[in-house]
């Protein structure tokens, strides 16, 4: 690929605005020679402003989400694309969201602009297993761990009974729950059907992969290393 047309599809801008980096002597290598249109040079050696080129095709990345944002590029309000930088709304591939997590629900997002990798992870046949921590706005009768591990429970207009998931006690009033499929508002949904509600939620793990000590609102690229404990067996 030209190195016109790599760096646009990057996100920096349309090919006639790279075209004018060049002309302005703003693309470098990291030495700090100016480049040339015409000049064969590999991804990691190019610089803009004297700035490491961002990461090329094959990105995927974990953002801590924070409540109050919406993983959509053209809702009003807050959308967790305004936590990256703004020019990555512009990569081509796109950049989307592995999943969704509701506006009111915080916690580990995955980004990704590998189709393959994405469907991997949002494939049924992964069940890569999923843990959210909820607060609850009573508490448990007793049941709860039975009926979401019987693989029994329907929830309100659907025909298929979840899989079973696995449900933990923390507190009176707190929970973990481990799903292996990502339905529609599922942790709600389920807590609901036993008659309860949730007030608070947050994913904390997907896979073998967790948000450790990264803040609310920050991310950071995943490298092979990070994708091997998503994926890895013993993941539950």
């Amino acid at each position: 690929m030209k190195i016109v047309r790599h760096i646009a599809n990057l996100g920096y801008g349309s090919r006639k605005q790279v075209q004018a980096l060049f002309r302005e002597g703003r693309v470098t290598d990291a030495a700090g020679e100016v480049l040339y249109t015409d000049d064969p040079v590999d991804h990691d050696a190019i610089r803009i402003d004297g700035e490491v080129l961002d990461p090329a095709q094959g990105l995927c990345l974990v953002l801590h989400k924070p409540v109050g944002y919406t993983c959509s590029t053209k809702d009003t309000g807050r959308l967790v694309y305004d936590l990256l930088p703004a020019r990555w709304r512009l990569r081509d591939p796109v950049l989307s969201t592995v999943g969704r997590l509701d506006r009111d629900t915080s916690g580990l997002l995955l980004f990704t602009d590998d189709g393959g990798l994405l469907h991997r992870i949002i494939s049924p046949k992964s069940q890569l297993p999923k843990v959210y921590e909820a607060t609850l706005a009573q508490e448990l009768r007793g049941d709860e761990a039975a009926t979401f591990a019987s693989g029994a429970l329907l929830l309100d207009t659907e025909t298929k009974p979840l899989l079973p998931a696995e449900l933990e006690v923390i507190a009176p009033l707190r929970v973990r729950l481990t799903l292996h499929e990502g339905r529609y508002h599922q942790v709600r949904r389920m807590f609901a059907a036993v008659g309860n509600h949730v007030s608070a939620l947050h994913r904390s793990r997907i896979g073998g992969l967790a948000l450790d000590d990264l803040a609310e609102g920050q991310w950071r690229t995943l490298d092979a290393a990070d994708l091997a404990r998503l994926f890895a067996a013993d993941a539950a």
